[in-house]
């Protein structure tokens, strides 16, 4: 028995299934961690979080930005 619109329950089952499908698959890739991919840190950024942290000593920050500018 249909209700007029084409679907009938079971039209509607589908239509939940997929949409808790899709959910499922946002909230895997919301919480799964690491950085977007419009957020990528480039090697300088990281190489002067590093220098930021204490990591590496000046001389090897210089060294290695010079290296990275090449």
């Amino acid at each position: 028995m249909h209700d007029g619109f084409g679907f009938g329950f079971g039209g509607f089952m589908w239509i939940f299934w997929i949409l808790l499908i899709l959910l499922v698959i946002w909230a895997v890739g919301a919480f799964r961690g690491g950085e977007p991919r419009a957020t990528r840190r480039t090697p300088l950024q990281i190489l002067e979080e590093r220098y930021a942290r204490g990591e590496i000593d000046k001389e090897e920050f210089e060294r290695k930005r010079d290296d990275l500018r090449r």
